[in-house]
């Protein structure tokens, strides 16, 4: 119960700031005060607007926002969201252009599950999705999910993969961003010793912890100086009254938050400050570059207690993947299985986050695949979102991706019925 108490707090804070700010706005634009301008009524304002819409995103899934795209034809298509497979903590969905031929690259991008919606990668999706079959791994808030469903840790979220690459079949190109790269890997080591015939035909591995202690970063040295006891002591709290998940252990979005912005607090403070001047001067949209920023960093998830902390515990500190003594569901998986897929790194020379060297280990693990099926690329000046998002990604690291995937591209087998009849 205490834990309930203090995610309802939690809560109670952030409805507050965003009641004050709704409050603020409203009475500083009452009409009868236009009749004596006022410097501080316009600062009192903008205040309040600003509040409002920051405190009010905290706990709102964003849209993904894709209606259209421009195809090859000249012709803007709408693009429709279908889930294709449709879980308790999480669905693969797949972004469907209507009236376009199907694309000849079948792409998985694997989201985090890092406190963020899947719709961080919107850019991403967008970027693909021109000359891709996109599909998505949308991950459930846990706050939503009931207790009955049950528990998810790490080994669930890999057998989530799993049935998630079965499902799309052997032809398809896997995409695994930031904190996935590692489950990814062990994944497709899985499919590789239990069904060989559902592997797919790559795997890119952006900016992942496959090795955690390669390049020590704040977020490694985090994981090392605190115990499992006092992350559960002081990150855990249980789902409180109002959401579907009441009871369910959790490590709550707007702790997790709180933490995002401490690590950077003196930036985000002179953000916010300098789009409420933005505001009182009438310079500022809703569209702007600090409201599309803030839009989707604010809104954040609770994560499952069990996933969060097993991922501290398995990953950073005992290195199970780096070590290559990853158990999912009793099965001791060997990444040196993996002989058929063509494995890709992609890293950030400039990310403090997940530090150079950590995602490429990936490569050293892979022992049984040859050498002309690894590949690897550091992407100068780029930080961590640079690598998925952003001018880098758009201008050098998506084309080499998307020539690693046209080398290794492997054709779906047509069913021997099939063939016989073609062949008659």
């Amino acid at each position: 119960m205490r834990y309930m108490m203090s995610y309802d707090l939690m809560e109670t804070m952030r409805n507050t700031n965003q009641w004050l700010g709704a409050t603020a706005l409203s009475m500083a634009s009452v009409p009868a005060f236009a009749a004596l301008p006022n410097p501080a009524l316009s600062w009192m304002a903008a205040w309040g607007e600003v509040t409002e819409r920051s405190f009010q995103r905290m706990v709102v899934k964003p849209d993904w926002g894709i209606r259209t795209v421009t195809c090859a034809d000249g012709r803007d298509h709408v693009v429709e969201i279908d889930t294709v497979v449709e879980r308790a903590f999480g669905d693969l969905i797949h972004f469907r252009v209507a009236g376009r031929a199907e694309q000849p690259r079948k792409v998985l991008l694997v989201a985090p599950m890092s406190g963020h919606y899947a719709t961080l990668l919107r850019s991403t999706v967008k970027s693909l999705i021109e000359n891709c079959e996109v599909y998505v791994t949308d991950w459930h808030n846990a706050r939503d999910i009931p207790v009955s469903e049950g528990k998810f840790d790490i080994e669930d979220y890999t057998l989530y993969l799993v049935d998630f690459m079965r499902e799309m079949g052997p032809e398809t190109h896997v995409i695994a961003v930031c904190q996935p790269a590692p489950l990814t890997l062990a994944a497709t080591a899985y499919l590789a010793e239990q069904d060989p015939a559902a592997q797919p035909s790559s795997l890119t591995l952006i900016g992942g912890p496959v090795d955690p202690d390669a390049t020590p970063t704040d977020v490694t040295d985090f994981g090392r100086r605190v115990t499992m006891g006092q992350l559960e002591e002081t990150m855990i709290q249980r789902v409180g009254f109002k959401y579907k998940g009441v009871g369910r252990k959790v490590y709550p979005g707007l702790l997790q938050l709180s933490s995002f912005m401490s690590m950077n607090g003196e930036r985000h403070s002179k953000a916010f400050m300098d789009q409420i001047l933005r505001v009182s001067r009438g310079e500022a949209s809703d569209h702007d570059a600090h409201n599309r920023f803030y839009d989707e960093y604010l809104a954040v998830m609770d994560m499952t207690a069990e996933f969060y902390l097993s991922t501290v515990e398995r990953v950073f500190k005992g290195g199970e993947i780096a070590r290559n003594e990853f158990v999912v569901a009793g099965h001791k998986i060997d990444i040196g299985k993996i002989t058929d897929v063509a494995v890709k790194t992609v890293e950030g020379a400039n990310d403090d986050i997940s530090a150079p060297g950590q995602c490429i280990a990936a490569l050293d693990l892979c022992t049984g695949l040859p050498e002309e099926k690894k590949a690897s690329h550091v992407e100068p000046g780029a930080g961590h979102y640079g690598i998925f998002a952003g001018r880098s990604w758009r201008d050098n690291i998506r084309p080499l991706v998307i020539e690693f995937m046209n080398a290794n591209a492997r054709t779906a087998k047509k069913p021997a019925a099939k063939r016989a009849k073609a062949a008659s």
